[in-house]
């Protein structure tokens, strides 16, 4: 009787845990170990299609709740992540507190995490149109002023070698690792260790250029061969970091300060120290690309390798310069990119590589100033796109804005018609 009785029980206690697991809501990110979950409940009544997304750790995945109110999303590994409670599909009256629909979580012992939402009835406050699209505009201009100082280096690179250089997203990467590596790791100022990030990128984009780049120029490598190599370097760079940083993403010191207002934009004291720098070392950059000597030495190898060498021009120190001011600029970039997303992580720069390379092509192949403004205008539409298309398609949208332009003027905003054949 005893036995009988045991087995019965047993019996019970297995039915009800598959009944609550077949309760659950439909997971995404099945094939990962660790689990977010969670409910959304309004005054103690489930809410069902409300949409729920997480962020982080180089990750990002959405699901909604099920008809229980029910959630959960896998992610590839512990660590701190961003869940948000989509607003705008929650009833009409159900509201959350201001900031309260997004929670930063993070992993304890176990593999699974809760993260629950309790809602009540309330007035949601909205943004006009005109507020959303002027904040947004600012956000895009920043976000174009740090693509621009990447795009140059790649224009550059691009218009002295021939070379699309494929590499330089870890050349951004890089910036952003020293800069964490002095400031977090070694406790230096943060100003300080952006300095000294942005004069090791510096030398990164010399000793390439020696090692690798220039006993290939001097061997006629063909170009694209040469891009060929650029790929493979930037896998080996790319899981070097990983494997000396691990997957991780990091802060940097000052990420994540209160915004200031200004009327309807909202910009935080990174944000406005990320736009005046960027201004001011593009200036910069122009300064020495128009007055200087060797800026006009660029701008001659640039149009006319063989021409500018006739000419007594040493085109190799050329190209070893715009190597070590393409670098520079790109590791700046990584710097200020660490702050707009925000977080360091090995494969950062990779993940705006596309976007660097479609404003290097919109404003024209081997100009700087097309670099400038092919990277204004991507960033603004990638920031503005998000008030009609959802935010996962803003980076399509760029590409298509690429595709139209260059279907009418094929040559990029600032490039040059030429002959081929």
């Amino acid at each position: 009787m005893l036995a009988i009785l045991f087995v019965t029980l047993l019996a019970a206690l297995t039915m009800a845990t598959f009944s609550v697991s077949s309760a659950h809501a439909d997971e995404v990110g099945t094939e990962f170990e660790f689990t977010i979950s969670g409910n959304v409940q309004f005054d103690g009544e489930a809410l069902d299609g409300v949409a729920i997304a997480v962020d982080g750790n180089g990750y990002q995945a959405d699901t909604v709740t099920d008809a229980e109110g029910r959630w959960a999303i896998g992610v590839p590994e512990k660590g701190t992540y961003e869940v948000t409670l989509d607003e705008d599909t929650l009833p009409e009256g159900v509201v959350v507190a201001e900031g309260g629909n997004v929670i930063d979580t993070e992993f304890g012992l176990t593999d699974r995490k809760s993260v629950n939402f309790f809602l009540g009835e309330g007035t949601r406050n909205t943004v006009s149109f005109f507020d959303q699209f002027v904040n947004r505009f600012f956000n895009g201009l920043n976000f174009g002023l740090l693509l621009a100082l990447a795009a140059i280096g790649v224009s550059l690179i691009f218009g002295t070698t021939g070379l699309s250089n494929f590499a330089h997203a870890e050349l951004i990467t890089f910036g952003a690792l020293m800069t964490l590596v002095f400031s977090v790791t070694l406790g230096l100022p943060v100003w300080l260790a952006i300095l000294i990030a942005i004069a090791l990128s510096g030398a990164l984009g010399y000793s390439l250029d020696a090692v690798l780049w220039k006993p290939l120029r001097r061997k006629g490598v063909a170009v694209i061969p040469l891009m060929i190599v650029s790929i493979g370097l930037s896998l080996a760079l790319r899981y070097l970091y990983q494997y000396f940083f691990g997957g991780s993403t990091s802060q940097l010191p000052g990420a994540g300060m209160a915004d200031l207002k200004f009327g309807p934009i909202s910009l935080s004291p990174i944000d406005l120290a990320s736009m005046g720098i960027s201004i001011v070392v593009l200036l910069a950059v122009a300064y020495f690309l128009l007055r200087t000597r060797i800026g006009k030495a660029t701008r001659a190898v640039s149009d006319n390798p063989s021409l500018a060498s006739a000419s007594g021009i040493d085109v190799d120190n050329v190209i070893r310069i715009v190597w070590v001011v393409g670098a520079a600029l790109a590791g700046l970039s990584g710097v200020l990119w660490a702050y707009f997303r925000p977080g360091v992580s090995w494969d950062m720069g990779f993940q705006m590589l596309l976007l660097v390379f479609a404003a290097v092509t919109l404003g024209g192949l081997g100009t700087a100033f097309g670099a400038l403004v092919g990277s204004l205008i991507v960033g603004l539409f990638v920031e503005l796109s998000t008030l009609w298309l959802p935010s996962d398609m803003k980076i399509v949208g760029a590409l298509v804005i690429l595709i139209l332009v260059l279907l009418f003027r094929p040559q990029g905003i600032l490039g040059r018609k030429e002959r081929i054949g």
